[in-house]
């Protein structure tokens, strides 16, 4: 028995050491309510779709990854970044529809815009102007521009607005050491740095801490709640994921934390432990110096998006018809190149969707232009398809909540007709 006067070589008592230890083992589970009603469920049904919302953090230069390459203007703005026309040499853009083409390290991303599995979204965003990468991102992922009155993300809203229909412990998962804005709210969802770091401890020592923390966490509350999904969680990676994972269909992740993300995202969902919902982060787009054309920092950057996703949809590629995917940033990037030769913060920006239920192999945009006459504020593409109108689409029509008052408050989306229901 553990004496409960006990302190560690640090000074902490065993309460506060207890809950440093449920933080430290089991990744930080954020939101709070009712806790799961089972410690482990039986295997969910495949027939629900599952969303992976991956976001781009830094601002991406969305003229640079779906680029408007029969715009003169375009040209004109990027004397040093601006990627060659199709076919003309080495580095030129990947044509799409004889207006748009992608970067061409996005070859990954080009197979499944002609497997109609994908579809760019250009001129899209929030329509509020900040340039702050904090606010833009809060905005974004609370679902919320301009407004930071609700503290509960837009994915955290849909979870709880359609809380009865599944309860199991990894119904949503945010990869990384925090719980995504996204996810906020009060249904619970799960963030985890790694399958593999999520746990107690090995041997004896993992019992022992778990039963001093069932003891900590053994009244009534929130905590107490919280504390049972984590041990619903642990029991269920536990006893269903092996630690060997291999993936399906000879899929190849790139060897990087995003890839790894997107890997154990994989596991998760093809455990059937009913998980409809994941996020992911891939970092490093706030190219204001040495951006870099079709060679450089951006460049690798897309590889690994679009490599990772590729092997994610060719991994789950028997639940392809009950997959989404979406890739967004809080905003864009300055139309014009700087003296450093990268960009600036900017406005409109490109969005992708992906999967079987995905109107693909089309580019959806109501144009702008890039005249300056054309151009938003400083000198910013305009957002003429709100990111909201993206997301309603997939919540409507892919995961079936018919709420779209209460997930988006305030807004009345504009079909895009993307997505199938």
């Amino acid at each position: 028995m553990i004496d409960t006067e006990t302190t560690n070589a640090t000074g902490l008592d065993r309460r506060a050491f207890l809950r440093r230890s449920l933080d430290l083992t089991t990744g930080r589970l954020l939101n709070t309510g009712t806790p799961p009603k089972a410690a482990m469920t039986a295997p969910q049904s495949t027939s629900k779709d599952l969303l992976l919302y991956v976001f781009m953090r830094g601002a991406a230069d969305g003229l640079n990854i779906v680029v408007p390459h029969a715009e003169a203007d375009y040209y004109t703005a990027r004397s040093t970044l601006a990627l060659a026309q199709p076919g003309k040499g080495k580095g030129s853009v990947l044509d799409l529809d004889g207006f748009f083409g992608l970067h061409p390290a996005l070859v990954p991303f080009k197979r499944l815009y002609d497997a109609k599995l994908l579809a760019p979204v250009h001129a899209c965003g929030s329509p509020d102007p900040t340039h702050s990468h904090f606010d833009g991102m809060d905005y974004m992922e609370r679902g919320m521009p301009g407004d930071k009155r609700l503290a509960t993300g837009w994915l955290g809203r849909h979870l709880q607005l359609t809380a009865g229909s599944n309860d199991s412990p990894l119904r949503a998962v945010g990869m990384g050491g925090l719980l995504q804005t996204s996810l906020r709210g009060t249904n619970n969802a799960v963030a985890m740095s790694s399958i593999a770091a999520f746990h107690l401890g090995k041997g004896s020592n993992s019992q022992v801490l778990e039963a001093a923390l069932r003891e900590l966490y053994g009244g009534d509350g929130m905590l107490n709640g919280v504390a049972q999904q984590t041990f619903s969680v642990l029991e269920t990676i536990d006893q269903r994921l092996k630690p060997d994972y291999q993936p399906a269909q000879g899929a190849n992740y790139p060897p990087s934390p995003f890839g790894r993300s997107l890997q154990e995202i994989a596991q998760l969902a093809k455990s059937d432990q009913g998980m409809e919902v994941a996020c992911a982060d891939i970092g490093g787009w706030d190219t204001h110096a040495a951006q870099g054309g079709a060679e450089g920092h951006m460049a690798m950057l897309l590889t690994d998006l679009s490599q990772g996703l590729e092997a994610f949809v060719t991994d789950l590629q028997d639940r392809t018809d009950h997959l989404t995917i979406a890739v967004m940033s809080e905003f864009g990037r300055r139309v014009k190149e700087n003296a450093s030769q990268g960009t600036d913060h900017g406005h409109g920006n490109c969005a992708f969707v992906i999967g079987g239920g995905v109107q693909g192999g089309k580019v959806y945009s109501q144009w702008p232009g890039l005249h300056p006459e054309q151009l938003y504020g400083p000198g910013d593409l305009q957002v003429t398809t709100d990111f909201r109108d993206v997301l309603a689409e997939i919540v409507g029509r892919r995961l079936g909540n018919t709420h779209l008052d209460q997930v988006f408050p305030g807004y009345t989306p504009r079909a895009l007709n993307l997505i199938t229901s």
